[in-house]
């Protein structure tokens, strides 16, 4: 074993909180093999040649204590057999090889392809996630995840590093082999929720995260960041963070200091009042994050060399560059403390962590990515603040260091195509909180369409964040663009602010439910083949479903489509109210303006009122419910008060609140806890989508009526409430008067809106018209158009708009 050595254990803050050894009684031990029975689908597998074995956390795994489950041993001469509820252990009490050492998963998936054998990968396995996508364009190839359609995966542990005593990490005894089995069919969240019990959480993102970040890699001076900013509030586009790229600090350097990648010290000429500059932007509702990219060390030309080697007793005159040495914690203390918290004190919220430069150090397994994002992410937690940071993937266990960064991406199609796909499987592997360059970051080409449908990823994706390169024409803003495009970003990326409340829910439901924000179709569907045929569609939090748009439009039709695949029950499109029956693959046509984003029947969402968005992300004074009809839900909006406390209950307010379709009322019950800086009162926009016209509408607050302002719009088929001043310790019930009917879909109306944009001769229109409001019943005008010989995507934009909310 190689021992590293230290002077002085690692401060408090930066150790993580552990419990790696297993209770007694869930170990089944031999000479040289040793197995754990962490739960009835989670073992660990252990061979040693020396008969030691690690009992030490290590870079993945902190947690070995679960609470045993009730299992079975058959121990014999020549073999061990171990059997749970769900999993079937057979050992030879040999080296492991293929022949030794398998495990059959039982269940409903049990066959011959739920047998796995020691060294076997595992079919089917639905991936995980990557490293970056630096450079790709279009697809790439993902490290495996810890889910697979035939029900089992392998995590293997043996070459990470171990946490000693004293806080820091240690090599392990080569030779030694430690393996964790998943076996739990296809249930994947509770597989995703007991790879969280043993490798720790994911944190709560502070609230701010989810609001638009503004990026870019340009040589801004003070005055024109300035001015950006400006311009996105008064184009009323709101943003919450603000990123500095590398040119905030000296990159024209003398050459014998290096090249100028990475540097800490402001460059004046660009900033030449940074504590100022972080004010005002602090002042302007955004936080501020700094790139940087730490691999040539501290060189003499930085502010910050001389104390930084004094506090690492070098000899300052001298002039050598303090090389940057992620296995020396005496190195990653000064690092911290005298070259960051400084920038720190004077306004830098966080860090985006720009490490470029491969896995190796001084330590061998140690990578400083990895060590980059443990020290950083629990060091930022200091002074009372939710800790953060942001960063590239660098293993299985990073999901405990979010945000993640995912590189430098190519501006094409191809790129856009493959993001859905890359956010939701990142999640098999438990990392949910992937930032990617919104609008793809160097080379490609400009298509306006192309930024507009990445814009609206983005919006819908855990984190948006616009980013470009600093090649000419490359920026995201929005004016940059033609006007239908820029009109449909500048909409979308207000929608993300108004999204803000339900994102912070679904963030808290992350944090304590082990529930990602992103989920791909088969976690909710594990047995239905549909859900894995559309790689790009997925969750996104509790009640909306997602299938981005990731390809040019028709100019025939002026629209793109998605295929997706609609689950059983009713479903509602977020934009047009239109109800879609499900159970089917569906081909989805929309126009520049939108994307296909679908409410389950029942689903309750809360946004932030559009006439009160501005920069920042505070819990509003006015929000909107908006409630989709056709069945009964339920939604528990979560706020806090924003310290490193927030994820416990008593810094958190949380609002019940319950829709009874069959009774048509909807009742915000009276707040659970408070929190400083959430509102006691508040008014609300309530909008029940998709619904009749009812013959009356009621409020009661506080075991008295109250007045409502009520409209019902025919041609969106939304009844609308306005609520004022409710007090949040008493709540209101909203009642309709013989309850709510579904309001059938305006056909005829969205069939006519299609045609109008249709290239095409205007007697075909005509006809294609006249057929669809003829009244006959959908299946029969489906069969009459099936018979003109029309165009597939005419075709297939006119069926989904006939067949949507047919039986």
């Amino acid at each position: 074993m190689t021992e590293t050595t230290h002077t002085a254990p690692l401060p408090a803050h930066l150790r993580l909180v552990a419990s790696p050894q297993a209770q007694p009684a869930a170990v089944v031990q031999g000479p040289n093999y040793r197995f754990t029975v962490l739960t009835s689908q989670l073992l660990r597998l252990e061979y040693s040649p020396d008969g030691e074995f690690e009992d030490r956390p290590s870079q993945v795994v902190l947690h070995r204590d679960p609470e045993v489950p009730e299992f079975r041993v058959f121990d014999k001469p020549e073999a061990l057999e171990i059997i749970t509820e769900h999993v079937h252990l057979v050992y030879d009490k040999r080296p492991f090889t293929p022949h030794g050492l398998s495990i059959k998963v039982l269940g409903k998936v049990s066959n011959y392809h739920s047998v796995w054998h020691y060294g076997e990968v595992g079919e089917k396995n639905l991936g995980g996630t990557a490293r970056t996508l630096d450079g790709i364009d279009g697809p790439c190839e993902l490290e495996p995840g810890l889910m697979s359609r035939y029900g089992f995966a392998v995590l293997d542990d043996s070459e990470t590093l171990v946490f000693d005593e004293a806080g820091w990490l240690d090599t392990r005894t080569e030779g030694r082999t430690d393996l964790y089995f998943f076996g739990y069919g296809r249930d994947y969240r509770k597989c995703l929720r007991d790879f969280y019990r043993i490798s720790g959480p994911t944190p709560l993102v502070p609230r701010f995260t989810l609001g638009n970040w503004w990026s870019r890699y340009h040589r801004y001076t003070e005055d024109e960041y300035r001015g950006v900013i400006e311009r996105f509030a008064a184009e009323r586009i709101p943003l919450s963070v603000a990123v500095l790229d590398m040119d905030w600090h000296l990159t024209d350097i003398d050459p014998a200091h290096g090249s100028g990648w990475t540097g800490y010290t402001w460059n004046r000429e660009l900033f030449p009042d940074p504590e100022g500059f972080a004010r005002w932007l602090h002042d302007s509702g955004l936080a501020l994050t700094l790139n940087v990219h730490p691999a040539d060390g501290i060189a003499a030309h930085e502010e910050v060399y001389a104390r930084t080697a004094e506090a690492l007793g070098l000899d300052a005159e001298a002039g050598d560059a303090i090389a940057f040495d992620p296995t020396d914690p005496e190195f990653l203390r000064a690092y911290l403390e005298e070259v960051h918290h400084p920038l720190e004190d004077a306004g830098v919220d966080f860090w985006w962590l720009d490490w470029q430069s491969g896995p190796y150090s001084r330590i061998e397994g140690l990578d400083p990515l990895w060590v980059l994002n443990h020290i950083h992410f629990l060091d930022s937690a200091r002074n009372g603040r939710l800790p953060l940071t942001f960063s590239r993937y660098a293993g299985p266990g990073s999901h405990r260091y979010p945000i993640g960064f995912s590189g430098d991406t190519i501006v094409t199609w191809e790129s856009l195509a493959f993001q859905p796909y890359f956010t939701a499987t990142a999640s098999n592997i438990g990392y949910g909180w992937w930032s990617h360059d919104i609008g793809g970051h160097m080379w490609g080409y400009k298509d306006d369409d192309l930024a507009t449908r990445w814009v609206q990823l983005g919006v819908f994706s855990p984190i948006n964040r616009l980013h470009s390169s600093s090649m000419p024409f490359t920026g995201k803003e929005p004016w940059r663009f033609r006007a239908d495009a820029e009109a449909a970003m500048g909409e979308f990326l207000r929608l993300r602010h108004r999204l803000v409340p339900y994102l912070h829910t679904m963030n808290h439901r992350a944090a304590a439910e082990g529930r990602p924000m992103v989920e791909p179709m088969y976690y909710e569907y594990p047995e239905v083949d549909e859900a894995y045929e559309v790689p790009n569609q997925y969750l996104f939090g509790s009640e909306l479903m997602v299938a981005p748009i990731v390809s040019p439009r028709t100019r025939s039709l002026n629209r793109a489509s998605a295929e997706a695949w609609l689950p059983p029950g009713q479903w509602f499109d977020f934009f047009t109210g239109t109800r879609y029956q499900g159970g089917r693959r569906a081909r989805l046509f929309r126009t520049l303006d939108s994307i296909p984003v679908l409410a389950k029947a029942g689903a309750i969402l809360p946004l932030v009122h559009g006439e009160v968005l501005g920069n920042g992300v505070a819990a509003p004074e006015r929000l909107e419910l908006r409630v989709f009809g056709g069945a009964s839900g339920a939604f528990t909006l979560i706020e806090d008060d924003g310290g490193a406390s927030a994820g416990e209950r008593g810094h958190q307010v949380r609002t019940p609140i319950e829709f009874d379709w069959g009774t048509g009322e909807l009742k915000v019950k009276p707040c659970e806890g408070a929190a400083d800086g959430v509102p006691a009162v508040r008014s609300y926009d309530v909008a029940f989508v998709g619904v009749e016209d009812p013959s009356g509408v009621r409020v009661l607050s506080g075991g008295r009526e109250v007045s409502a302002s009520v409209s019902y719009d025919g041609a969106a088929r939304t009844l609308q409430i306005k609520v004022d001043d409710v007090a949040a310790a008493e709540g209101f019930t909203l009642a309709t008067d013989g309850g709510l009917a579904l309001a059938p879909n305006s056909t005829v109306d969205a069939v006519e809106r299609l045609l109008e944009d249709v290239h095409a001769k205007f007697t075909l229109k005509g006809d294609i018209f006249a057929r669809v409001a003829s009244g006959e019943p959908p299946a029969a005008v489906v069969a009459a158009l099936a018979g003109m010989d029309l165009d597939a995507d005419l075709f297939g934009a006119l069926v989904e708009l006939i067949l949507a909310d047919a039986g």
